[in-house]
């Protein structure tokens, strides 16, 4: 830096140049990172990864599932084969409610119970992607911060990618991975009250559905088709001066479910209260659970119930395969378009151009 007082008119006046200062780019870092490339895992570096735990790599290959690539998918789908021989051996729990009824708090609380005991637990949780951006938060690992932190939990958030009722696509493989890799107890928690339960109770053994006390006409805030679905409600944040509308919530359930037709399972849905903050009533709920599977394999509904979920999975895997490949072909792209301004313009009906679209797609 030039100082100007140096200047020969200034007389008597003099400022020293200084000590040079080190550049705040450690340019040896830089040339060391991009010599170093990132190896890619093979097939069976997933697979030996996966069966000994390893976190990183169970995550890498989850996003492999995730990924749209074809590639990618290919070697997913091969992971998935050699790990399925190691999976099965887990409780899996789906966890739904409506939006602020506390899922993730409750989560952590029921999930630092259960880890506590020594328990390995993984939370598949579906975050919401935007229509628009497709973008998603992904903010369960911020909301769950001491459970994201124990060493006996995995929590994966992933986008739910727009699919029907916001479910991943994917999350009935990642169960099979996460499996693999030893977790014995995996939540998966839904983005909210909807059509995305359908899919959850599908590859879930028990199904605990959250509701809120004092919201309003506890009955009409949801759907009979959730209640029939729900192996257990719980009324959550049943503390302070929430304690008496939740106990009231919980007869009001408990008399509804009674009207509903006997389950396959025989099991009678049970209604509970609870409190994250507090942390009451979760260890009942944990029991309820536990009680749920050894009743459900003692009268031999859990494994059946498996081996059903197994075969919808089989056909749900045709239906979004036929779906993808029909919608991938170049040359019937603009045929789409133009069959699409065609309903717009109201020149056909929604249900010829589908007719005409899949004749033509089938004759091909």
């Amino acid at each position: 830096m030039k100082h100007f007082e140096n200047n020969g008119k200034f007389k008597g006046l003099s400022v020293n140049k200084g000590i040079e200062q080190p550049s705040s780019v450690n340019e040896d870092a830089i040339k060391a990172f991009k010599k170093k490339k990132k190896k890619k895992l093979t097939e069976s570096e997933f697979v030996e990864g996966i069966l000994k735990g390893d976190r990183i790599v169970l995550s890498q290959a989850i996003t492999l599932i995730e990924s749209s690539l074809h590639d990618h998918q290919a070697l997913a789908q091969d992971i998935i084969e050699k790990c399925l021989p190691y999976s099965g051996n887990s409780i899996r729990i789906g966890i739904t409610g409506v939006p602020g009824v506390g899922k993730s708090a409750f989560i952590e609380v029921l999930g630092k119970q259960i880890t506590n005991t020594g328990k390995k637990l993984a939370v598949l949780a579906v975050d919401p992607s935007s229509e628009r951006s497709k973008g998603s938060i992904l903010g369960d690992k911020t909301r769950m911060e001491e459970l994201s932190s124990d060493p006996n939990a995995y929590i994966r958030p992933s986008p739910s990618g727009g699919s029907l009722g916001g479910v991943a696509r994917k999350t009935r493989e990642s169960v099979v991975l996460c499996e693999a890799a030893g977790f014995d107890t995996l939540f998966i928690e839904t983005v909210g009250v909807g059509q995305s339960e359908t899919a959850v109770h599908s590859m879930v053994d028990f199904f605990l559905l959250l509701m809120l006390a004092g919201a309003g006409d506890e009955l009409q805030g949801i759907k009979r088709g959730i209640m029939e679905m729900a192996d257990a409600i719980a009324i959550t944040k049943a503390d302070g001066s929430n304690v008496n509308k939740a106990k009231m919530a919980q007869t009001q359930y408990q008399n509804a479910l009674h009207l509903f037709s006997p389950r396959e399972s025989n099991w009678a849905p049970k209604v509970l209260t609870c409190s994250a903050i507090y942390k009451t009533g979760l260890p009942d709920i944990w029991e309820t659970i536990l009680d749920f599977v050894e009743f459900t394999k003692a009268n031999r509904f859990f494994n059946k119930n498996r081996r059903e979920q197994a075969k919808y999975w089989m056909y749900e895997t045709i239906n979004e395969s036929l779906k993808d490949h029909f919608y991938s072909q170049a040359t019937f792209k603009n045929k789409l378009k133009s069959y699409e301004q065609l309903v717009l313009d109201d020149k056909i009906s929604s249900f010829i151009a589908a007719k005409k679209m899949l004749k033509e797609y089938f004759e091909k």
